[in-house]
């Protein structure tokens, strides 16, 4: 399990088995339970994390206490990794939102396998930039898109990375509450809920606890558009 959320990677896709071996062997296991925080925002960091199992939530506090979900994050996915290059304050504060396995690399191993293994540089750039575009995209739909629009494209992103085919829908597990799912799209519970309902009105999904299925994804793309 531990090799192939690793290699599954594509900052360390490059890397030999050997190679892959002696990064494993320079990372520390974490466990958290749901809930629990890995690190604030704010805290010093000096190391990136990689999600073995699980899922963990990136969310930023405002200075009037109002919360922003950043992202949702889950089995081979980075966090942390900003600080590997530039050690300082974190710019999040990261939770599990369910029981969650991680793999940890420190500053000065990670340093070295660079210097052993240049084209990894070229990888985190590439990492580094699909961040950055995945940032810009939903700054722009905060502009341009209404709530439902963002749920429905939320909905799919979350599909596309914890969905699972059962029968004619797509099972997604998201973990998260409704007001855990009102901060990812940046709007209020209430008006979230709306959307949700009219959704399940309209035959698209079906709403279970933490999860959601997805009956007709695509009027859900036509209307994430």
């Amino acid at each position: 399990m531990e090799d192939t959320a690793i290699s599954s990677v594509p900052l360390f896709a490059a890397l030999d088995a050997d190679a892959r071996q002696a990064l494993r062997e320079s990372m520390e296991e974490v466990v958290l339970r749901r809930g629990e925080t890995l690190f604030n925002e704010g805290d010093p960091g000096d190391r990136l994390y990689l999600v073995v199992e699980g899922k963990v939530k990136l969310g930023h506090r405002a200075s009037d206490g109002r919360e922003n979900l950043l992202a949702v994050l889950g089995p081979g996915e980075l966090l942390g990794e900003l600080t590997l290059f530039d050690p300082g304050e974190r710019t999040a504060t990261a939770t599990a939102i369910a029981p969650t396995r991680l793999l940890e690399l420190q500053h000065e191993p990670f340093m070295e396998l660079i210097d052993a293994r240049p084209e990894l540089a070229k990888h985190m750039l590439k990492a580094l930039a699909q961040r950055l575009r995945r940032t810009n995209t939903a700054l722009a739909d905060l502009v341009f898109s209404d709530v439902p629009g963002r749920v429905a494209k939320a909905l799919l992103d979350l599909s596309d990375r914890f969905g699972e085919r059962t029968g004619t829908s797509i099972r997604v597990p998201h973990d998260l509450t409704q007001e855990e799912l009102a901060q990812l799209v940046g709007a209020s519970r209430e008006t979230v809920n709306k959307s949700l309902a009219d959704f399940v009105g309209r035959g698209w999904i079906r709403l279970e606890g933490r999860a959601v299925h997805l009956l007709d994804v695509e009027r859900l793309q036509r209307r994430a558009r």
